[in-house]
């Protein structure tokens, strides 16, 4: 990704500010440090090698396959328990501490073979697809903040339990930890809105949402939370996102601290995992999370999966939740 244009986190600010001011659209790609960020006409996008699927818009032209090839779900490595146990233990110290009370642990896999990013964009199932130079692909089914008509409105998902198991959203609901866990993200991006925006309400709190994972089927948890922007909002588009980055639900509470946390306890770099990448077009904004992440170092392919901890959580279940999300949504 080297010989990418890469511009910093306050030129990015003021592009963006600008280009929403003059009313032109624009693609945007942050990193989870904000340390490289991409931003161009959408109409560029392909020229840098990003290809994208924002809900209904898209630059990418299915391509290659008379007959839909034989898809299989990627083979992986993943951290040995132990590995994850050591990471666990040094965040439930920091929990223990009152340092942080919600904190998003992470790791990657390793693949057994390649991944074929094309086969991904062309049949893979999901609201978000981004696809930048054949280094990395997102999946996500998670929305970050859209934009229209003056209005803002965040959708944080925290809660996962395979949707086969019997009463699986019943469990999920009644679920002592992930209801704390919810409620503390619902708290942070509350505040994180109410930086820019007047009126943050939240309009649905903890609705079921049903994820094709390819292997089976999850249930994960989302709120619905608005805010009203001011009349100037198109002038500020750059400055009300990185008012709210990173994003909360893949960081934590405090963010600050947690941030501090994840930085000492994390073995990898998360690089553009847990970023965001989203479009303004026609005068509405929209983004996503870049999770369900697949990256490529060298020869290798790496899943990118994790999970929140709180006082409440066990190392097992946890462990479980990280292996349960990796997948690639093929239908």
């Amino acid at each position: 990704m080297e010989n990418l244009p890469f511009i910093s986190k306050s030129k990015a600010e003021r592009l963006m500010n600008s280009r929403g001011k003059r009313g032109e659209d624009f693609v945007f790609m942050l990193n989870y440090k904000l340390d490289q960020c991409l931003v161009c006409p959408p109409n560029q996008a392909a020229e840098m090698g990003i290809y994208y699927k924002f809900d209904q818009l898209s630059n990418w032209t299915a391509s290659g396959y008379n007959n839909k090839p034989f898809l299989s779900q990627p083979e992986f490595i993943p951290p040995t328990f132990n590995e994850y146990t050591d990471a666990f233990e040094k965040v439930m110290a920091e929990i223990k501490a009152g340092n942080t009370y919600l904190i998003n642990l992470c790791f990657q896999s390793l693949l057994k073979s390649e991944v074929n990013f094309d086969q991904i964009m062309n049949y893979a199932s999901s609201q978000y697809k981004v696809l930048l130079n054949e280094k990395f692909i997102s999946f996500s089914p998670e929305t970050f903040v859209k934009i229209a008509d003056g209005k803002i409105h965040t959708h944080p998902m925290k809660g996962t339990i395979p949707a086969h198991l019997k009463h699986a959203g019943q469990i999920l609901l009644k679920d002592k930890k992930e209801l704390a866990e919810h409620y503390t993200i619902v708290d942070l991006l509350r505040n994180d809105l109410s930086i820019s925006a007047k009126n943050v309400q939240v309009e649905q709190f903890r609705y079921l949402s049903k994820i094709n994972s390819g292997r089976r089927s999850l249930y994960q948890t989302s709120s619905h939370i608005t805010g009203e922007l001011s009349d100037n909002y198109r002038d500020q588009l750059g400055t009300i996102l990185f008012s709210m980055l990173p994003a909360g639900s893949i960081t934590g509470a405090p963010k600050l601290k947690t941030t501090e946390i994840l930085d000492c306890v994390e073995t990898f770099d998360r690089g553009f995992y847990t970023g965001i990448a989203g479009i303004y077009q026609d005068g509405k904004l929209d983004s996503c999370v870049l999770i369900r992440f697949i990256e490529k170092e060298g020869d290798k392919y790496y899943y990118k999966s994790g999970g929140g901890i709180t006082f409440l959580s066990e190392p097992e279940d946890e462990y479980e939740e990280l292996i349960e999300k990796i997948y690639v949504p093929f239908t």
